[in-house]
């Protein structure tokens, strides 16, 4: 589980709460962290009871449900409503998940909201990413090559090649991973995190890349690479179901066979 924590020297006040309209049967309470830096208030958890018989089943439906009925200053990201931006992120009772592919019958009693663990909050349940996206441009994501291309063609794979990027490319940087990881809690400044390392060795596998040596040697450090301790909590809370301790660890053996 991924815990969420307060920012420094904040205390949690009293927050508002928000009922449910008169006759509404079925009925679920939402817990949503609020704040604002701009107002000067400490943080607060306001309580918002949605009508499910008027509501979508997603969660994310019960936060635009609230924003549009109940409170419009509610502040969250979201975009495709499908599990393939990663916008809508957050901490939902304890666990990192996104809210549009996580269905409201599936967590039981009052439903707690925060935003992602041990990130700056801008507002609300919105993090800072400017940290994690500086990370993610370190690694230099895109196809390195030294050889011309083929003269009119693409350069090609074969599908024993192509199945190697498979439960790799399809990671969305939703960062539900890296905010999950007890070792980038702590040491965020300098190990990358594996929402990063799976991205890096998406390239390192891909038959087309030539920069592989140098991508190597950008690793090797004592704490980009080699603060996993494969504590596995990336692996659990990945909304697309992928393994970065995986790719971690194939990392690690790519720099041990070079070096015999």
């Amino acid at each position: 589980m991924a815990e969420f924590t307060l920012p420094k020297n904040s205390v949690i006040k009293k927050g508002k709460n928000h009922p449910a309209p008169e006759g509404a049967e079925r009925v679920k309470r939402f817990k949503i962290y609020r704040y604002d830096p701009d107002s000067g208030e400490n943080p607060r958890y306001d309580t918002f009871t949605v009508d499910l018989d008027d509501c979508g089943p997603m969660v994310l439906d019960a936060l635009i449900k609230i924003k549009g009925e109940q409170d419009s200053s509610l502040t969250f990201r979201r975009s495709c409503r499908e599990g393939i931006c990663g916008s809508c992120a957050m901490n939902l009772d304890g666990k990192n998940g996104l809210a549009c592919t996580t269905a409201i019958e599936d967590l039981k009693g009052e439903i707690r909201i925060t935003p992602l663990p041990h990130m700056a909050v801008i507002k609300d349940l919105v993090p800072d990413f400017t940290h994690f996206y500086a990370q993610y441009a370190s690694i230099q994501p895109w196809l390195k090559t030294v050889t011309p291309p083929p003269a009119g063609k693409e350069r090609l794979q074969s599908p024993e090649q192509r199945d190697k990027l498979d439960g790799l490319y399809e990671c969305i940087l939703c960062a539900c991973c890296s905010t999950s990881c007890p070792s980038y809690w702590w040491n965020s400044d300098k190990f990358l995190g594996p929402a990063i390392l799976l991205q890096a060795y998406r390239w390192l596998a891909d038959s087309r890349d030539e920069m592989t040596g140098e991508r190597l040697d950008e690793l090797e450090d004592p704490f980009r690479l080699y603060r996993c301790h494969t504590i596995m909590n990336c692996a659990n809370t990945c909304p697309k179901g992928l393994n970065p301790a995986k790719a971690i660890a194939e990392t690690k053996k790519m720099m041990v066979e070079r070096a015999v």
